[in-house]
């Protein structure tokens, strides 16, 4: 990494006080910092104790390693839009990039700048997203000639990262209790009593055998004609994409019957992709012919029916799927598909109470995961220079 008269350095919006009076921060291409290696096939390899990452992670283990140090990796097809950062012995795949012989450069510095890049603008495929090694390689970006200040900003990234995976891995945590609770509070396959039951309902006898389709109605949304989705309009389409994330929103200005909507309140099962069901606590919107509108019938309570339908879409994945998952489900199986329930329904509004303070723990933790990482994308726009 040189730097002569000539070079126009840039200095962040925010820097750490002992920085602050220190040279500007110097422009680079990728290629100047570090070299780019291809990974390479593996199956001619043994098993082993070596990790082997493709661009969508952790593949499998062998007995031989490609690289054995600190290196960021990025997808070359595939998802290319998700650095990693390794270290030790590992093995690359041919879809996933990594990078060696740093010059002036921390890798972990390196792995910052890349999270901040818009890999996608880089594309080279109008197919399976792509990338080229010149191209990465040719991307410019900025960095601090003296490698105190880019420690000092990897700790501080290092201790909010640390914190992140701390929430993140609470959320899992609770998931997991909750799926375990679940398994308690429901009856297991044979049989018609659930492992645990509430003190007062010991004597209540057997939970019911019923179809789903028995409990509730299942409403289709709409199929769109692409030219029927708008950048804006009256109505926002809530399509799977946007079901559990905030992902890009297409909007409609089309009137439909009122059963095509879905307002603060409704309960909605994406069956598409993205399994599972949710209440809907936003303004009304127009729903997607990938998700359907669940009305309960007499005898059920709604909050009962968002569990029973959350714990049968598990069971649902595993029977059909092996557990893989399913690229979709069809609305006549699900009507069909067999489950238990108690025939109090104060019973059910017990069993939904417990669970969905579960369910509000684990939204806190979303929440408190969601600003964490906001409050990580806002530091790195202001302790990192724009790239070009």
């Amino acid at each position: 990494m040189t730097k002569d008269k000539d070079t126009k350095t840039v200095v962040p919006a925010l820097r750490f006080p002992e920085f602050r009076d220190g040279e500007g921060w110097i422009p680079n291409k990728i290629d100047h910092v570090c070299k780019i290696g291809n990974g390479r096939d593996y199956k001619h390899l043994s098993a082993g104790n070596i990790p082997v990452y493709g661009s969508g992670g952790y593949m499998t283990s062998v007995d031989k390693f490609l690289y054995d140090g600190e290196s960021v990796c990025i997808g070359r097809k595939g998802t290319i839009d998700k650095p990693i950062f390794l270290t030790g012995k590992f093995w690359t795949v041919d879809t996933l990039f990594y990078t060696y012989a740093f010059y002036k450069c921390l890798p972990k510095f390196l792995y910052l700048i890349f999270q901040q890049i818009n890999w996608h603008k880089y594309n080279e495929a109008g197919g399976v997203p792509s990338l080229l090694k010149t191209t990465i390689g040719n991307i410019n970006i900025f960095i601090p000639n003296n490698e105190s200040e880019q420690k000092k900003i990897v700790d501080c990234f290092s201790c909010l990262d640390d914190l992140i995976s701390a929430v993140a891995d609470k959320i899992e945590t609770l998931k997991e209790y909750k799926k375990g609770l679940m398994q308690q509070l429901f009856p297991v396959e044979g049989k018609t009593i659930p492992a645990i039951r509430f003190p007062e309902f010991q004597n209540a006898g057997e939970w019911q055998t019923v179809s789903l389709g028995d409990v509730a109605t299942f409403i289709n949304g709409r199929a769109f004609k692409q030219d029927e989705l708008l950048e804006s309009g009256k109505y926002r389409v809530l399509r799977v994409g946007n079901f559990f994330s905030n992902a890009y929103w297409y909007h409609s200005d089309l009137e439909l019957d009122e059963n095509k909507y879905c307002d603060k309140g409704d309960l909605l099962y994406a069956w598409s992709a993205s399994f599972g069901p949710r209440i809907w606590n936003e303004d009304k919107v127009i729903f997607h012919y990938h998700i359907w509108k669940v009305v309960e019938k007499e005898g059920i309570s709604k909050d009962f029916l968002l569990i029973l339908l959350d714990y049968e879409t598990e069971r649902i994945k595993n029977q059909q799927a092996n557990g893989l998952g399913l690229l979709h489900i069809t609305k006549g199986a699900i009507e069909n598909w067999k489950t238990r329930v108690p025939k109090n329904i104060l019973e059910q509004q017990k069993i939904a109470k417990n669970l969905s303070s579960v369910d509000e723990l684990i939204s806190i933790e979303i929440a408190k995961l969601d600003q964490l990482k906001a409050h990580k994308k806002g530091l790195m726009q202001q302790l990192f220079p724009k790239l070009q």
